[in-house]
């Protein structure tokens, strides 16, 4: 699995759930099809009067997931930002040509009303739960730093093995300390509860 992957898979789902918050920081969450793909971008539309175009412009922290028909999670972290005005109409086009379905929506002049954000910059994390042990991976869109998740075992492991007998996917190692296969990891926790001289860190 790459980041281009991941993107190429959000595009077949199509729909997208987008979550942004309000201006009483409240979460906010729709379904958003009029999206174009690019390697290194994600641009979309919406209407200039729309709540969602609000909480853009606002903040513009947004997160998009995505389901597949195999059980992959996609989720993409990242900030939107409107395009630079001599930008919107070229874009716009290529979002309505790529997907003509949209005319029925903003029928001839009416896509007017429209705006165009892009998100370039954000963490793509990619979570498969169809197969056995589970994988995940996190990508960077952009040039972000990526936020670690999970658990480590520190040298305080004492080597009891309590942590591996009570891992659902099994995904412990042995060695000075125990070692966490990460790619594996279910972040459930349940070896940080179990470990009974503290040895395991949440990242």
């Amino acid at each position: 699995m790459d980041l281009n992957t991941c993107l190429r898979k959000m595009e077949l789902v199509g729909v997208l759930a987008f979550a942004t918050v309000d201006e009483e920081g409240a979460p906010q969450i729709r379904n958003i099809s009029a999206i174009y793909y690019e390697p290194d971008a994600l641009y979309f539309f919406t209407a200039r009067g729309k709540n969602f175009c609000k909480e853009l412009l606002a903040d513009g922290r947004v997160q998009i997931l995505c389901y597949t028909r195999y059980k992959e999670m996609i989720r993409l972290s990242g900030k939107a930002y409107a395009v630079d005005e001599d930008e919107q109409i070229k874009w716009r086009d290529r979002i309505f040509q790529e997907q003509p379905n949209l005319e029925n929506v903003y029928p001839k002049d009416t896509k007017e009303i429209g705006i165009i954000f892009c998100i370039d910059h954000a963490q793509v994390e990619y979570f498969n739960l169809g197969v056995n042990p589970i994988f995940r991976e996190t990508y960077a869109l952009g040039n972000v730093i990526v936020k670690e998740k999970g658990y480590d075992i520190t040298d305080k492991c004492v080597g009891c093995k309590k942590c591996q007998t009570v891992c659902p996917q099994k995904c412990i190692t042995e060695g000075k300390p125990f070692v966490i296969q990460q790619e594996h990891c279910l972040h459930c926790g349940s070896c940080y509860e179990h470990c009974p001289v503290k040895a395991i860190e949440r990242r």
